[in-house]
Order: structure tokens, then sequence, then C-alpha cells
């Protein structure tokens, strides 16, 4: 079966490491903050000026003066800060962000990403992305293997709008865990109960195949 948004984010929180300074994006990022695994200290920058974000608060904590870079209400963690939106891009563009977690539309074989615009359709900017793509040290990307008409959106070559190019090391997907290098998409994990045949079928781009490919484990 095909994962939840959900389980993507507690696959994606996986990749979190003790220490590690992290930005997420809006969408099915902003759900790994509900995943962190136990005892894994890390600190979740958002992009609007908040270093130390918590995770969704429950009704009663709810404070519609403290939201994330989605604009949906957040919760603090111990020793968060507060700044503006300048020192939080001088903080990404300096290369302080250990990883980012960023929603696509589309991904291609050579780690290039389109994630901000779908021509015809009405868009409010392209946001942080731009800066999150070129500054942050490590990038994995959660996003649907396919778009609601079926469609791979893992390709040989993006054909939207570019956010940034040569970029994306992991994809996380509702189906598959592949990671990117040599001009192809290397199948790593999939999700339980899905056929590597589906995953195959659902990838336009060039996809690599290395002996046996375990179940996720969430």
């Amino acid at each position: 079966m095909a994962l939840t948004r959900e389980q993507i984010a507690q696959r994606i929180a996986q990749e979190l490491q003790d220490g590690y300074y992290v930005n997420l994006g809006i969408g099915i990022p902003t759900l790994v903050a509900n995943y962190i695994p136990t005892g894994v200290n890390v600190m979740l920058q958002s992009e609007n000026g908040l270093l130390g974000m918590g995770p969704y608060p429950t009704e009663d904590a709810v404070d519609p003066d403290l939201i994330n870079a989605g604009k949906e209400t957040v919760t603090t963690a111990t020793g968060a800060a507060f700044f503006s939106s300048a020192e939080s891009f001088a903080m990404i563009r300096g290369g302080h962000v250990d990883l980012t977690v960023l929603g696509a539309f589309e991904v291609d074989v050579n780690g290039d990403i389109a994630s901000y615009m779908i021509p015809g359709k009405l868009v409010k900017g392209m946001g942080g992305a731009m800066d999150l793509v070129a500054g942050a040290r490590n990038i994995v990307v959660a996003m649907a293997h396919a778009n609601k008409q079926g469609e791979s959106k893992l390709l040989d070559k993006c054909t939207l709008p570019l956010t940034g190019v040569n970029c994306i090391n992991k994809v996380v997907t509702d189906l598959a865990v592949l990671e990117i290098y040599d001009g192809a998409f290397h199948l790593r994990e999939r999700a339980p109960g899905v056929e590597i045949e589906t995953i195959q079928s659902l990838t336009s781009g060039k996809l690599v195949i290395d002996g046996e490919v375990r179940e996720m484990v969430l």
C-alpha cells in the first residue's frame, strides 16, 4: 500500500541526526516535526524567523501569532529564538542548515527540482525554496510518486520551471526511497506491500535496482 502523507514524514524523520539544524518546507515536510525520533535532538528552523520550532500544537495550546513559513500554527522547543526573516535567510544562505526537506512537483535524474510553479495556475511565488536548495548541505524531497493523472513525477528531465539544479540527494515518495546520483534514481527502499514492478512503472526517469530492495520500517 502507498504511504500516507504522515507516513512519508515519519520515514523522512529517520534522516534526522542528533545536533542537526533542519528547515522544513510547507506541505508534507512540516509534518516531520511530529516524528522526530526519541533521543535525537534537532533544531528546526523556519525562514519566517524562528529557530527551535516544535510540533503542531494541541487545540488548547494554539497561539495564532506563532506560525511557521506555511502560516500554520506551531509550538516552540526549549531554547527557541525569534528573529527577522533577513537573519533567517542569512543562516540559510550562509550554509548553516544541515538538512532541508522540501516538497516538489517534479524531480529528475540530474537532481534538478521543480517545486514552485505550474504554468497557468496562480502561485504566490517561489518563497524560500531557491535559497534553501542553494544553501542547505543536504536536501531530501517529500512527494507523491505520481500526479493525480497517474503520470510519473520522477523524470529524465523536469518539464516545469526549475527551482534548483543538481541539488537533490534523496527522494521519499509514497512508494519508495530513492537516492539520486550518476544520472539515475537508485531504489533503496519500497513502501510496505508495494511491488518493485509498480515503482518501475511509475518512474519515468532511469531507475537502477541493485540487489534486494528492503521494505521501509516505519
